[in-house]
């Protein structure tokens, strides 16, 4: 269900009523509409974290933000739908897959923003400028503590070498997180290999895939499986955790970061860009640039236990234990590029 705050209720009743079914945008027609003291803000983030930093954002520029927040796949269909009667004018979500989806779907607008290319290293953020990392998590492997991480495990790939069978935990191939991680695979090494190491993962399943990645780290605490593949920020729920079960959780499982002598363990991003036909375009600007400085970032980034995506600025809350790993460098618009391949080599394989 869609949690709605602020001004944005009758916006976006008046802007419900006369959306066409369908719509075709381009960069060529940006909104003409007069800037105002606010920003509207879709989200397909869910945390109370970073209501705070928007209120810290209007305390500091008069600006108020008026946020909606649902899944990232709604959201897209809702500001095309909308079309030029929209009133977003920041969309954030949190995937890069789920980003690609939004550009190829004519949500964003190119911004020429000196501030925020300097703030967001090339790799997380579009090329031409429609939209920016905020904070990144890595797709990493969890072990049982108990039984150890087996041996001979470095690698993605070594998770398909049949020494591996029947240890293995992860969610649906349905998870954006999963097409993504594939869609890395194949930018790396081409279809055909990740093909083949999709397939072993599949040979390698302890159950049917189910749940989400709690649901993982669950199984592997319990001894159900050894390995589970899991986003990071998933573990700092129980390793951080002030709930004497779940840090009891957090005791059985340990973290291990894959690739660190090649290419380094896959990460993905939260991002924002500014909306086609945002009306408040500059406003929605000031604050993407608000959620990068340095002192914003920790906080935003730790709302969901991620890492800052800007350079130099430190990790905070319980990720900061796990935060010295070498990252992928891979531009994370790659995974956008390569997600439909990837569903189709989940669906050859058998990855429910």
């Amino acid at each position: 269900m869609m949690k709605i705050k602020g001004l944005l209720v009758a916006a976006l009743a008046l802007a419900s009523c006369g959306a066409p079914e369908t719509t075709e945008t381009t960069d060529a027609t940006p909104s003409t509409r007069p800037i105002t003291g606010e920003v509207n803000v879709y989200s397909g983030r869910h945390y109370d974290s970073d209501i705070v930093l928007f209120d810290q954002f209007t305390e500091e520029t008069g600006i108020k933000v008026n946020y909606i927040e649902a899944g990232g796949d709604a959201l897209i269909e809702r500001i095309t739908q909308e079309a030029e009667a929209s009133p977003a004018d920041i969309f954030i979500t949190a995937d890069a897959g789920i980003l690609w989806r939004a550009d190829e779907r004519g949500v964003f607008r190119s911004l020429d923003n000196a501030r925020l290319e300097e703030r967001v290293p090339p790799q997380f953020r579009h090329p031409d400028g429609k939209w920016f990392g905020l904070s990144k998590r890595a797709r990493i492997v969890i072990y049982n503590k108990e039984m150890g991480l087996p041996e001979g495990l470095e690698t993605y790939e070594d998770l398909a070498d049949p020494a591996y069978r029947g240890m293995i935990c992860v969610r649906s191939s349905s998870n954006i997180y999963n097409q993504s991680l594939l869609a890395s695979r194949i930018a790396r090494w081409g279809e055909d290999r990740a093909e083949a190491w999709a397939a072993g993962v599949v040979a390698n399943f302890a159950r049917k895939p189910q749940g989400n990645d709690t649901s993982q780290i669950e199984a592997v605490a319990a001894g159900f499986c050894r390995l589970g593949i899991v986003n990071s920020y998933y573990t700092a729920r129980f390793k951080g955790s002030d709930d004497p079960q779940a840090a009891a959780i957090g005791e059985q499982f340990e973290l291990f970061f894959p690739d660190q002598d090649g290419a380094g363990a896959h990460v993905n991003i939260s991002g924002a860009g500014v909306t086609q036909y945002a009306p408040n375009a500059q406003n929605a600007e000031k604050l993407i640039e608000f959620l990068l400085r340095d002192e914003t970032q920790g906080a935003f980034a730790s709302g969901n236990n991620e890492y800052p995506v800007v350079e130099g600025v430190e990790a905070q809350g319980p990720i900061a234990a796990y935060s010295d790993f070498k990252a992928d460098d891979l531009p994370v618009s790659a995974l956008g590029e390569n997600q439909a391949a990837a569903v189709r080599i989940f669906d050859r394989v058998g990855w429910p």
